[in-house]
């Protein structure tokens, strides 16, 4: 028997979004080693980094270049309105705004998430 513990096996996706795109894209996703090297990337670029089960396993149903559906539009789009507030807040010197709570802002049909 042993006496290792073993940590579940982390998840991470990458979402980009470009002036004149209709919606982000999923830009990498990985478990394990490849999900350490997304959020080390991310954080090593000065990304922030934004942890929601519900919205993960969401995005891991997507495949890679893809668009998010529409279904997904909402929180993506919260999740980026706090990316401009925290900016925002670094320039000016003021507080860092909380994390929405994405798994609220997740629609209820979106469990099926057909990407195509």
């Amino acid at each position: 028997m042993s006496d290792t513990v073993r940590k579940p096996s982390q998840s991470a996706v990458a979402l980009a979004y470009r002036e004149g795109d209709p919606a982000p894209k999923v830009v990498a996703k990985g478990r394990g080693l490849v999900a350490e090297q997304i959020i080390r990337k991310a954080r090593d670029a000065g990304v922030f980094v934004h942890e929601s089960k519900e919205l993960l396993s969401l995005l891991m149903q997507i495949d890679l270049d893809r668009q998010i559906p529409p279904a997904l539009y909402r929180v993506v789009a919260e999740l980026l309105a706090w990316l401009y507030h925290i900016e925002s807040a670094q320039e000016n010197g003021g507080p860092v705004p909380p994390a929405p709570d994405a798994a609220r802002l997740i629609e209820p049909n979106a469990a099926g998430i057909d990407d195509h």
